[in-house]
């Protein structure tokens, strides 16, 4: 899966080439300085650090973390071909260890680059991938495990903070990793080059010393500094503190002084060997605070012993042999011994020198302990591939010895590399049988002779200077050089320029034009470092240390020999000299590493560059330092001779490919070659070509390989494959659907089929057991039907229980649903007439029970008052019926239409009911509308402000009305004197409410009498009258001429 998504050739990201740029310099339109930094920009925009020039890495140190690294991306890149993803210092790695188990030869990785363009780390990549990707015993990860560990010791010792880098290297690495036959890491193998020993007694401003000696302050423990004499102050030590940076932010002593330690266990160094390193690296700082004071005659004297005696002590010599060395020289004349006293600054020239010896043995001597502990017992043939992580080309403002050398190496780095790039180009040509073409390059082999030819190159001038009897100097050095090179094309001083070249030299410069440019370089100092001189005096009593490291550095001198030691850039020349012999016997493979700014600033994200493109214009001007320095990138772009690189691997022909590789990816454009070529696969490129309408100038057909002259042809058939490439994923989406939908059609089809076989089968059997249990039942309920008057039996039972059962599932979905509903009861079978009968009440007591519980307080009070009404009124008044659903209110008539005198009068009773009537007098039987009032203690009969007459419930004898549909009541009242009021005749339209509340109020429901005919009424004590009562077709009430009141009332229709 990984794999499958990470697929994405060279040629398929030319698709996004305007966007992220070329993946392969080779494929740009113009090989001109312009496009191939347009190109880089483009790329490192997106986080694309990384770009092909053909098989040669160009890296752009981003300065922040990229989620590249992972174990899943070295698993994408493991076994796949090199332009088959995106590039990838996984993808060079994978592709040289691949090549070396094919071929079965040996390879090197150049990793070159400025100060801070991220060598160290590309190199470190490299051995993490291959940690990984190797394959995996206990005694390979062991020897992995030591490789990786060597690079927290060999930065502790050999790498510093510069004004370019905080983490740089100041030597030059070469690492084997040996392979045996079936790839696996089994040893390694590591050379050095060129430590800058000076930096251990001086530093520039805003440098440090080697990280070691910070880390041991800072981390080391209490006991430790307490033994080595040391105190937790970095301040406290003159070598640490020149360059005025001892603390930097960037760097944490503490926890990488953990990491040296568990390093060094990792590599096998016993308790014995740390000790003694660390009592080395303890005795150089106290060596740096040894102080010198003149005597009388200006000779350098020891006052301050303090310092000697720990720098005796750790380095286990005799304290005052070593004050002797310091502050004498001896001089041997036949049999006599003469010691000749030193000035201040001779004696400090000797003690940097011990310093800087002692420091510089050491790290050889670290180095050999490293290659020992990885080193590889067996005597079977081993491949290699080496590593080569080696200082880049320096231009400082002021240039010394030590950039003298590393340039020189970078010249002779860049001449192999244009012959190993040639040479490679060349055989690829030959062996594909198309023409070589000359190429146009140019050839640094003139400034190599400058620097190194015998008698006449300037190694040698400085040899001759440093071996001449006599008071040579670093400006005698110069003059020499003036005297023998005052011609040369590549070489300028400040006697032999002109007006203008000589207003940017000083007199001690000299200038020499680089492949990469122009380097001026300073001469003071050239002299003494390149002697690098330490007495024999001193030799002989470091020879002598009873530290075990020191006496082994030390011991492989030979004291007794008198001849003049090699000079520091003779030594170097010669490993440079080796190194390069050794590369050439070796398959070249090469990182270009480029610092994409000065100040170390990570590059921006997209959301950054669409804020900084809302910044005023001003700011937009001035933008802030760091990103992408085009300046910057142009003058390594340069030096590193990447132009020189792209203009030979462009020579001819621009791209080439495998005819399988060019088949297998455009097969689609011809229909003659697609989806399947038969034949060789030359033959099918050729038809394919010519399909393409490719012209003859434009490609060359090798042996077994395509080659292609321009981008723009290549470009145009990527084009046409993009287009084509939906299409086709179309077509072959559609087939592959079809082909997996027909399967699993077919699937689905062969399932459905055997189950339904099954099911069918399934059925069929219980289908079949039905129908016998269907047999047996309906015998036997036959029977039991026969038998079904008789008295419970086994015949019998089963059907009595069927009947039971049938008919209370019939009766339990048709019960009454309201109490009213008294006919819908099921009939039920004789056996259960008895059941059926005590069901039914108890089914009509829960649902009056349901009911009653569910009537709210207001109506439960309207229900018992219609009780009432039903006691007194059902079926013996015509009216009743209609009257039953209009329920009762508690007034008719409110306080507010009662005129407030009356209320007054009546204040001290409570008014139960008000309602309207119409009053009949007693003489002449005259209408009048009037107002009834119940109270508690009586009824009160009112005209308007008057109450006309109050009716006492005690003197209530009855109340009369008749049994049809009219609306009259007569109240009969007690008269006990002649003058009192007799019964009282009124028509209410609200009858049955109004007798209702009466008769509560009042407790008279038994004085309330339903009468047919007609009523006497009294009238007076003694004198009576009566009211008539008939049916008929208008209600109408009058006096009859018989003297009686009429009424008449219509008939009620009933249902």
């Amino acid at each position: 899966m990984l794999i499958a998504q990470g697929r994405l050739d060279m040629e398929g990201a030319l698709t996004a080439r305007d966007r992220v740029g070329i993946q392969d310099f080779v494929l740009l339109d113009e090989t001109t300085e312009v496009a191939v930094i347009s190109n880089l920009k483009k790329r490192f925009s997106k986080d694309l650090i990384y770009t092909y020039i053909g098989t040669l890495i160009v890296s752009v140190n981003p300065y922040k973390d990229l989620d590249i690294y992972s174990k899943k991306q070295m698993d994408v890149y493991m076994g796949v071909n090199f332009f088959e993803l995106p590039p990838h210092i996984y993808a060079l790695a994978d592709n040289a260890y691949h090549t070396m188990l094919t071929e079965f030869n040996n390879h090197f990785i150049l990793i070159s680059g400025e100060s801070g363009a991220g060598k160290t780390e590309a190199s470190k990549k490299i051995l993490q991938y291959y940690a990984v990707s190797c394959p995996s015993t206990t005694l390979m990860n062991t020897v992995r495990d030591k490789m990786l560990m060597s690079n927290p010791v060999l930065e502790a010792f050999g790498n510093a903070k510069t004004l370019k880098n905080d983490n740089s290297s100041r030597f030059g690495k070469y690492m084997d990793i040996q392979f045996d036959s079936q790839g696996d890491a089994v040893g390694g193998h590591i050379l050095n080059y060129l430590l800058e020993k000076s930096r251990v007694v001086h530093q520039n401003h805003g440098e440090r010393n080697f990280h070691v000696f910070y880390q041991l302050v800072e981390g080391g423990s209490d006991d430790l500094l307490t033994q080595l004499g040391l105190e937790r102050d970095v301040q406290h030590y003159y070598y640490l503190t020149q360059g005025e940076c001892a603390i930097v932010s960037s760097i944490n002593d503490k926890n990488d002084w953990k990491s040296v330690k568990n390093a060094l266990q990792v590599i096998e160094f016993d308790e014995t060997n740390t000790s003694h390193l660390f009592r080395v690296v303890a005795s150089v700082l106290h060596l740096g605070n040894v102080h010198f004071d003149p005597d009388s005659k200006g000779h350098a004297l020891l006052k301050n012993n303090t310092e000697l005696n720990w720098v005796s002590d750790l380095l286990g010599v005799d304290a005052n042999s070593l004050k002797e060395g310091l502050t004498f020289r001896k001089i041997e004349a036949k049999t006599e011994q003469v010691l000749s006293p030193f000035t201040i600054d001779h004696a400090i020239y000797v003690r940097d020198a011990l310093a800087k010896a002692i420091y510089g043995q050491t790290f050889t001597w670290l180095v050999n302990r490293i290659n020992e502990s990885m080193e590889n017992k067996d005597s079977s043939r081993k491949t290699v591939i080496g590593l080569l992580d080696i200082y880049g080309f320096e231009v400082f403002y002021v240039n010394s010895f030590e950039q003298f050398c590393i340039n020189y190496c970078n010249e002779k780095l860049q001449q192999l590399f244009i012959q190993l790039t040639l040479k490679a180009e060349q055989e690829e040509y030959e062996a594909e049988g198309i023409e070589w073409e000359p190429v146009q390059f140019f050839n640094n082999k003139i400034i190599c002779d400058l620097v190194e030819e015998k008698h006449r190159g300037i190694i040698s001038i400085l040899d001759e200077e440093c071996l001449r009897p006599g008071d040579a100097t670093d400006l005698t050095f110069l003059e020499r050089l003036e005297e023998k090179m005052g011609n040369h094309p590549h070489f300028v001083t400040h006697r032999l320029a002109d007006k203008m070249t000589r207003k940017t030299l000083e007199r001690g410069d000299f200038r020499l034009l680089h492949y990469a440019g122009e380097v001026t370089y300073c001469v003071v100092g050239f002299l003494d470092k390149n002697n690098d001189l330490l007495y024999r005096n001193i030799k002989n009593l470091v020879c002598q240390s009873k530290n075990t490291i020191v006496r082994e550095c030390f011991s492989a001198v030979d004291t007794t020999n008198k001849r003049r030691p090699e000079t520091v850039v003779t030594q170097f020349k010669n490993s440079l000299q080796k190194l390069t012999e050794m590369l050439m016997a070796k398959e070249a493979w090469y990182i270009r590493c480029l610092k994409s700014n000065e100040s170390k600033q990570p590059g921006m994200s997209a959301q950054k560059r669409s804020m900084q493109s809302t910044r005023s214009f001003y700011d937009r001007c001035h933008p802030i330092t760091g990103q992408f320095d085009e300046a910057l990138i142009r003058h390594q772009v340069k030096y590193l001779g990447l132009m020189e690189h792209l203009r030979v691997r462009r020579a001819g022909f621009a791209y080439r490919r495998k005819y399988e590789d060019f088949l297998k990816r455009y097969k689609p454009l011809c229909p003659a070659t697609w989806p399947h070529w038969r034949g060789m696969p030359a033959d099918g490129v050729e038809v394919l070509v010519q399909h393409l309408g490719y012209l003859p100038d434009e490609y060359k057909m090798g042996r077994t390989k395509i080659f292609i002259r321009h981008p723009r042809t290549l470009y145009a058939t990527e084009d046409a494959y993009e287009k084509c490439k939906h299409d086709l994923a179309s077509k072959l989406q559609a087939k592959y659907k079809g082909y997996k939908v027909k399967g699993e059609f077919k699937k689905q089809k062969e399932a459905a089929t055997k189950i339904e076989t099954c099911w069918r089968g399934a059925q069929a059997r219980k289908e079949r057991e039905k129908r016998a249990w269907a047999v047996k039942v309906i015998k036997k309920f036959i029977k039991a039907y026969i038998n079904r008057g008789e008295a419970k039996s086994t015949d019998n039972s089963e059907y009595l229980v069927f009947v039971r059962q049938s008919y209370l599932n019939r009766l339990k979905n048709n019960l009454p649903k309201t109490v009213l509903d008294k006919t819908t009861w099921l009939t039920p079978p004789a056996v259960l007439t008895e059941a059926s009968e005590i069901l039914r009440k108890l089914h009509y007591r829960l649902m009056v029970r349901k009911y009653v519980r569910g009537i709210p307080p207001q109506k439960k009070a309207q229900l018992q008052m219609k009780v009432v009404t039903s006691a007194i009124f059902k079926g013996k008044k015509e009216s009743y019926p209609p009257s039953i659903p209009q329920p009762f209110l508690d007034t008719r008539i409110s306080e507010q239409e009662i005129n407030i005198r009356v209320l007054s009068m009546i204040r001290n009773e409570q008014i139960k009911y008000s309602v309207p009537v119409i009053k009949y007098d007693r003489n002449g039987f005259k209408p009048r509308p009037r107002q009834l009032i119940l109270t508690k203690t009586a009824a009160h009969l009112v005209e308007e402000a008057k109450i006309k007459q109050r009716v006492s419930y005690n003197s209530l004898k009855g109340i009369s009305v008749s049994n049809l549909s009219d609306g009259i009541i007569v109240i009969h009242i007690t008269c006990e004197n002649p003058k009192q009021k007799g019964d009282l005749i009124i028509q209410c339209d609200h009858l049955y409410e109004f007798l209702t509340k009466l008769s509560i109020i009042a407790n008279k429901q038994d004085a309330i009498n339903v009468v047919q005919g007609s009523i006497k009424i009294e009238i007076q004590s003694g004198k009576e009258s009566a009211v008539d009562f008939t049916a008929g077709q208008e209600a109408m009430v009058y006096k009859a001429k018989n003297g009686h009141l009429m009424v008449v009332a219509t008939r009620t229709r009933t249902r």
